[in-house]
């Protein structure tokens, strides 16, 4: 029986409502979408694993507003039902001097905590991206009300020229050390 994860690109294209973070030319939603087409497209070269996307067009919009958007991408995950629930999503600050990469939880010592760290090893591995931990967020909707294990990658500060660059040039690098990082919680090998 395949595993089912259901990746969230976070946010909607840029001119509708929910969309994300801008920084050194880049634009969140993008970024966020290609990563997430590359991952989909590595899930579903493993037999093991069924995948599922948010957003599996450019122009998928979804929601009518910020907390429509949110609802309809756990409603979605919930539905089918997904057995994991990967959200990415790239991060700014006014303090252009912040980077790395972050993994948000919504509790500690689950199996959303432990796919994180294997995840965060093989990204940081993978990227040369900064570890700045796995991190607990309870506020968020999507940790919140997803019935799965659910994560939320912050995968680098578009605001930091060096993060910026991976952001750029090495979003498929990006998607490989996430999968790997699947891999790993799994105690799977590469096929």
């Amino acid at each position: 029986m395949a595993i089912k994860i259901f990746i969230d690109q976070g946010h909607n294209p840029t001119g509708y409502h929910n969309t994300g973070a801008r920084g050194n030319g880049l634009i969140e939603e993008d970024i966020n979408f290609q990563v997430g087409i590359y991952l989909a497209n590595l899930l579903e070269n493993d037999p093991r694993f069924e995948v599922r996307l948010s957003r599996p067009t450019p122009t998928t919009v979804l929601g009518t507003t910020n907390a429509s958007s949110l609802a309809e991408r756990v409603q979605m995950a919930n539905s089918w039902p997904a057995n994991y629930f990967i959200s990415l999503h790239c991060n700014a600050n006014s303090n252009p001097t912040i980077n790395g990469a972050e993994i948000y939880v919504f509790q500690e010592f689950t199996q959303a905590y432990w796919l994180a760290q294997h995840i965060m090893e093989e990204l940081v591995r993978r990227t040369g991206l900064r570890n700045n931990g796995i991190r607990v967020n309870r506020s968020l909707y999507v940790l919140r009300r997803t019935n799965m294990p659910a994560i939320l990658i912050e995968m680098g500060y578009l605001t930091n020229s060096g993060d910026a660059e991976i952001l750029r040039n090495n979003q498929y690098q990006i998607a490989y050390g996430i999968y790997r990082g699947i891999l790993d919680y799994f105690g799977f090998q590469p096929v």
